[in-house]
């Protein structure tokens, strides 16, 4: 999609500090984290959310959910846990309309905090 930053991102048409990547994902910092490690994770094809997942997508979530994201969270020493977020759609927070999780650990994240 031509105006989609995190295509953009994923085509290297801006720049990225890249934590992980291969040929169906690219995972990179947050440039405004809410925790000590704050990565999105996104598959580099554009599906716009959630939502928009189709049969089609079932091996590349698999991918990330079972591959990618555990490798981040062992290889950032995430080890005492960590959060995976999704947002779907303007009520649910997704400001970026491209399929992305947020991988956030380094401090407790249990809610309510204290």
């Amino acid at each position: 999609m031509a105006d989609c930053i995190f295509c953009k991102i994923a085509a290297k048409e801006i720049p990225s500090t890249v934590v992980y990547e291969d040929e169906q994902v690219l995972s990179f910092k947050d440039l405004e984290p809410q925790a000590p490690f704050h990565a999105l994770v996104i598959p580099k094809r554009h599906v716009e959310s959630v939502g928009a997942l189709t049969a089609e997508d079932k091996d590349v979530i698999g991918h990330i959910m079972c591959e990618v994201i555990p490798a981040i969270a062992r290889d950032n020493k995430l080890d005492k846990g960590f959060r995976v977020v999704a947002n779907t759609g303007d009520e649910g927070g997704q400001t970026v309309k491209h399929l992305h999780f947020h991988v956030l650990g380094g401090r407790s994240m249990q809610w309510p905090p204290g």
